[in-house]
């Protein structure tokens, strides 16, 4: 489905974890994601983040697993061959440019995957993450420091939000027809105080 508005957009950006494994994510795509993070806005305009990126078979496989997938889903341990994602950017604060990365790699992470959802891609976030594996596998210098990996790929999953329930769980959850579901706070949750 392709968004109409930015409000779908941001509607239809769901952490995804399950994709189209024949779908080849090309390197200028990649750039493409990249060239449009550049422009975001960094602390003290820094611009300290440094991204690897992986749309190798081998290579993926690797990334793959160095992930935690989906902590709430107990009896999932991540998808199978057919639904691999099939890149990955690794999305990482190089120590040489800044001390602190503040919020850069949250900000650029976003703008990656809203530009990804508009492309027709999905994504997920990941900060579970072995960086010991994922440093070594990917031969990464000691002097970025490994902030994030985002997976991308074709989606082959539905996520619908709902409401948090009554017994107020916030735990994604699949119901018999694999929607994932996804509950959120309300807005009147939310909003602390207006003045």
């Amino acid at each position: 489905m392709t968004p109409t508005s930015f409000t779908d957009l941001v509607k239809q950006n769901r952490s995804c974890r399950r994709f189209d494994a024949t779908h080849v994510i090309e390197m200028d795509t990649l750039k493409g994601l990249i060239e449009l993070a550049r422009y975001t806005a960094s602390g003290a305009n820094m611009q300290p983040l440094k991204y690897i990126l992986v749309n190798h078979p081998e290579k993926n496989d690797a990334v793959y697993q160095s992930l935690g997938w989906a902590a709430y889903l107990k009896d999932w341990k991540g998808p199978g061959n057919d639904e691999k994602p099939t890149a990955y950017i690794v999305i990482t604060g190089d120590s040489t440019l800044a001390k602190n990365y503040w919020c850069d790699h949250g900000i650029a992470a976003q703008t990656i995957l809203l530009s990804a959802r508009d492309q027709g891609l999905a994504g997920c976030m990941f900060a579970a993450i072995n960086h010991k594996k994922l440093r070594s596998d990917l031969s990464i210098d000691e002097h970025l420091d490994i902030l994030l990996v985002l997976a991308l790929g074709k989606p082959v999953e539905t996520a619908q939000i709902d409401d948090v329930g009554p017994d107020g769980s916030i735990k994604y959850w699949r119901d018999e027809q694999q929607v994932h579901h996804v509950p959120k706070r309300g807005l009147d949750e939310l909003i602390h105080a207006t003045w």
